[in-house]
């Protein structure tokens, strides 16, 4: 039998090469951070002839909004997310796509998001992750409420959640550093659908150590949990596996616009699978040994 519990110390290790270039990068770095959290300017544009997504992001990049973000809309017009500019600067970009794509270029729609607002996108991004987490830790807690301390259950479904977002945060800062990947509204899109994601498979973990603690399968709690992983290992990975494959798909075929925010996708899920197998059990097992051995702890 694989002992996940008793080689907890090995995964710990794994998770802080994870973690630390991550948030060195962070506090380094910081994110490349999109229209929707730094300010820039939304135009709808349409033109009088067919042009490509590809053509169109390429005549972008050459009159200097390489970082422009484009979406075609139902109706064939295509939305540019850019950075902030002024009436002339906008007139100039028509005028040179204009001339560039050889048709005609008639804007639908211009707007420009102000940093203030972009401030109070990012602050209520922060906020609606902060309220999950803690909502989070006290439905565990109470689920689990029939077990000993459980608040610690919560606790440590948290931590390993944290410990997901945390790494993907990293990895994207990392991401925008070297191929200028942005964090913008669907990022935060992403990480709340990891944070769900994530934590479902928490719970199957220790939902199952709690039907084995009640049928007394070990007086030793580390035997316990690892037992369980080992019971629900399979299904995590089988229910992960799905979700990945589907996501490769879209990110390979799905286009570029949606790209970034599958790829936040597809790490949250993977790291997701870790933190649920190999962190929040040996976490239980380990904060039951601490407070085991220090009578003095809470």
């Amino acid at each position: 039998m694989i002992d996940i519990v008793n080689k907890r110390n090995w995964f710990f290790l794994i998770s802080i090469i994870l973690l630390v270039p991550g948030i060195i990068s962070m506090l380094v770095f910081g994110f490349r951070l999109g229209i929707d959290f730094s300010s820039g300017t939304v135009m709808t544009l349409r033109f009088s002839t067919t042009v490509d997504q590809p053509g169109l992001r390429q005549q972008m990049t050459d009159l200097g909004y390489g970082e422009a973000t484009i979406q075609k809309t139902s109706e064939g017009d295509y939305l540019l997310r850019i950075r902030e500019i002024n009436t002339g600067q906008k007139e100039a970009l028509i005028a040179g796509l204009k001339k560039a794509l050889n048709t005609d270029v008639t804007l639908r729609d211009f707007y420009t998001v102000s940093p203030l607002v972009a401030g109070e996108v990012a602050r209520n991004a922060a906020i609606a992750v902060g309220v999950a987490s803690i909502f989070m830790l006290i439905y565990i807690a109470f689920a689990f409420r029939h077990m000993p301390k459980p608040f610690r259950w919560g606790a440590c479904a948290v931590i390993a959640l944290l410990h997901d977002v945390l790494i993907v945060l990293g990895i994207f800062s990392i991401l925008g550093w070297l191929i200028g990947y942005q964090v913008d509204s669907m990022f935060i899109t992403a990480m709340l659908t990891i944070v769900g994601f994530s934590i479902n498979n928490t719970v199957v973990v220790y939902d199952r150590i709690r039907e084995n603690m009640r049928k007394g399968i070990s007086k030793d709690f580390a035997v316990t949990v690892n037992s369980s992983i080992l019971e629900t290992i399979t299904r995590c990975i089988n229910t992960s596996l799905t979700v990945i494959l589907t996501c490769l798909a879209i990110y390979l075929f799905g286009g570029v616009t949606i790209q970034q925010f599958i790829m936040a996708l597809l790490i949250g899920v993977v790291v997701g699978i870790y933190d649920s197998v190999f962190v929040a059990g040996p976490l239980l097992v380990l904060w039951d040994r601490g407070l085991r051995t220090s009578p003095q702890a809470a």
